[in-house]
């Protein structure tokens, strides 16, 4: 069976950083290689990814996750229904643990004001469309009466309503629900599986821990006072890294449905998803110790390729550590690993003539030129979407 699925791998130097730290604060690392290689987890940048999509996507098309979920839904059926605001949040529990199967505890945290506010949470995070979230709306005012909770619970009972309320966060995921997946510990049934990996960023040499011993002097410190108010260390790391992640389109489009509007192809949810993850996850930065830092940057190279069986990471390219070149720096020689292992694997392995796109900025990253279509960051997105766009009507 035919699959289509997108490869996208990363080259880009950033300097000192800790954008992605452990317990003891200091930047995570993993060692490859027989060497100790800087390292920033799937999650950190998955996370990075889904803020960047507040900027390339409108709210109606992204999801809330957050224990606060009774809290969330409550908002959305003020919004509906005005005049049921005081019972709200009861609506909200009641209609989210008959959707979900979930339960909620009474969690004591501090308001803006410093109070101790009740309110209801979820256990674990719960990850909600705003689509889903105002179907539950809808349920809660309708089946409710006017805002009567024993009403809504009466009426919930119903193997027809129960099965609306289920429905409601069952269909129209999100795109980060879709690429990035869910998990209801509750109600396995209402499990999204992610359409997207996303490996943990490794650089492609040795890369040691630094300290930065730092002091901050008090503004009012008098003339004939010594020492600094403050002083402190901070670790970092600098590092060429090498990124991956792997799309399933088709689950992609499983996820999200065919399309909504009746004008538009089927592929249009999924070929707009797949545009902006490669944006996001082509622009984002992990925001770890970013004021301290400033270690704003962009990748050097993207490779992107469209294949039809599996996924392929080319880590493997720098399993022995890239050596920094005669004038320092790791991109060059970088670039050249791929541009030497990328031909080979895919030759080896009767991979060649898969459609393959290359971005890439600055005389180091010459050597990748030959690896597939030459294109800026704008062509890509386009590009991109578009054969994915057409691989799925294609194989409707």
């Amino acid at each position: 069976m035919t699959r289509t699925i997108l490869d996208i791998h990363i080259l880009q130097s950033v300097p000192p950083s800790n954008m992605n730290r452990d317990d003891t604060g200091t930047p995570k690392s993993a060692y490859y290689g027989g060497v100790r290689r800087a390292r920033v987890s799937s999650q950190a940048w998955k996370r990075a990814t889904r803020s960047r999509f507040n900027e390339l996507l409108p709210p109606e098309e992204l999801g809330v996750r957050t224990k606060k979920v009774v809290e969330a839904l409550a908002e959305r059926i003020t919004a509906h229904a005005p005049e049921l605001a005081e019972a709200a949040a009861k609506l909200a529990e009641e209609t989210l643990r008959t959707a979900t199967g979930s339960s909620f505890e009474v969690s004591k945290r501090k308001s803006k004001d410093g109070d101790e506010a009740a309110a209801s949470e979820s256990k674990y995070l719960m990850f909600l469309s705003r689509r889903q979230l105002d179907a539950l709306a809808e349920v809660a005012v309708d089946a409710s009466g006017g805002g009567n909770v024993e009403q809504l619970k009466k009426s919930l009972k119903d193997k027809e309503q129960r099965a609306r309320a289920r429905n409601a966060v069952d269909t129209r995921h999100s795109v980060d629900i879709a690429l990035f997946g869910r998990m209801v510990a509750d109600s396995a049934d209402l499990n999204v599986e992610a359409a997207t990996q996303v490996a943990h960023a490794l650089s492609v040499h040795r890369s040691d821990i630094e300290s930065d011993y730092y002091t901050a002097v008090d503004d009012r410190r008098g003339d004939s006072e010594s020492g600094a108010g403050m002083i402190g260390t901070v670790d970092f790391h600098s590092a060429t890294l090498y990124r991956y992640a792997a799309v399933d389109v088709d689950e992609l489009q499983r996820n999200l449905g065919i399309g909504l509007k009746e004008a538009e192809p089927p592929s249009t949810p999924a070929s707009k998803a797949v545009t902006a993850f490669l944006e996001a996850f082509i622009t984002s930065l992990p925001s770890g110790k970013i004021n301290s830092f400033g270690n704003h940057t962009l990748p050097s190279a993207v490779i992107v390729t469209m294949r039809d069986r599996w996924p392929i990471s080319y880590v493997g390219a720098f399993e022995e550590p890239v050596p920094k070149s005669a004038e320092g720096g790791f991109l060059r020689e970088g670039c050249h690993r791929l541009a030497a292992y990328v031909p080979d694997l895919q030759r080896q392995y009767g991979l060649e003539g898969q459609p393959t796109w290359v971005f890439r900025v600055g005389e180091e990253t010459r050597a990748l030129a030959d690896l597939g279509t030459g294109v800026t960051l704008p062509a890509l997105l386009d590009e991109v979407g578009s054969a994915v766009a057409e691989r799925l009507e294609s194989g409707a």
